[in-house]
């Protein structure tokens, strides 16, 4: 994931806050991610570096673009779901920018930057 902009840096931070708080509870690890939590964070990491909205983003629940494929959107969204509401507790300042961010217009796309050297 690269922190081209800090919106995509703080929404990468928040998916892996809210992976590590899901897996700990529900998979028991103590520390990092289990394989199949780490492979989750890495398909959502990638799609963010992929975002057509880039800064002007919202959140991925009130985007006009699904861009997970349906089995991995369920597995994000059961994530969510779980540790949606424990956010506040263990990372209240990353739970306010994610309820901001969700209040935000629906986003303008953005071109993308292609290097080319």
């Amino acid at each position: 994931m690269d922190d081209e902009h800090p919106r995509m840096g703080r929404e990468a931070r928040t998916m892996a806050a809210m992976m590590r708080i899901y897996c700990r509870d529900q998979h028991q690890t103590r520390d990092g991610l289990c394989p199949e939590c780490a492979e989750l964070l890495a398909y959502a990491n990638q799609r963010l570096d992929k975002c057509p909205f880039q800064e002007g983003k919202t959140t991925c629940a009130r985007c006009p673009v699904h861009c997970y494929k349906p089995d991995m959107r369920a597995r994000v969204r059961a994530v969510m779901r779980y540790a949606g509401p424990r956010m506040l507790y263990h990372h209240p300042i990353l739970t306010i920018w994610h309820l901001l961010d969700g209040r935000r217009a629906e986003p303008i796309r953005v071109e993308r930057k292609v290097n080319t050297t």
